[in-house]
């Protein structure tokens, strides 16, 4: 069966909080260990903050979703993507979708310590446009990522 991107519904909670959960403590297994992250707390972050506040699309294969994206206006607020899956084009297809919901321009922040994020966006054209530190409790350091289509206009 082709893959999809659609549109989250609440059926999806449970396999993509456990797939963020799980891959931020691929990329960055120190922050995670150092914050004491639970997965109970990312299930009532997730269900508080992430599918209130975005618009979340899913990517799905064979009934299965494998990532997501979550947007709010021209912000890429989560681009995640099934540990397990990394590297099969997932997160390029999501990305894809975001540059066409956002044709002209997208950004986001991601920690400084998350290299695999890091090196994923600037392979597709995301430019590092500011550093600074992420808001308490984490308190890490981040950088600003844009993406435009016209990289000469700001």
């Amino acid at each position: 069966m082709q893959p999809i991107i659609r549109l989250y519904n609440p059926g999806d909670f449970d396999a993509l909080t456990r797939l963020w959960f799980d891959a931020q403590t691929v990329a960055m297994p120190k922050l995670m260990e150092r914050m004491n992250y639970q997965f109970d707390d990312a299930c009532e972050f997730f269900r508080r903050v992430v599918v209130t506040e975005n618009q979340v699309w899913v990517y799905e294969q064979d009934g299965r979703p494998l990532g997501f994206l979550a947007i709010q206006g021209d912000f890429i607020d989560r681009l995640y993507v099934d540990p397990a899956h990394h590297r099969e084009g997932i997160g390029q297809a999501l990305l894809m979708k975001a540059r066409e919901l956002l044709p002209k321009h997208m950004w986001l922040y991601t920690h400084v310590a998350n290299k695999m994020a890091r090196s994923f966006y600037e392979k597709n054209g995301f430019v590092a446009e500011k550093y600074g530190v992420s808001p308490e409790p984490e308190s890490e350091p981040d950088v600003e990522y844009h993406w435009r289509s016209n990289p000469f206009q700001k």
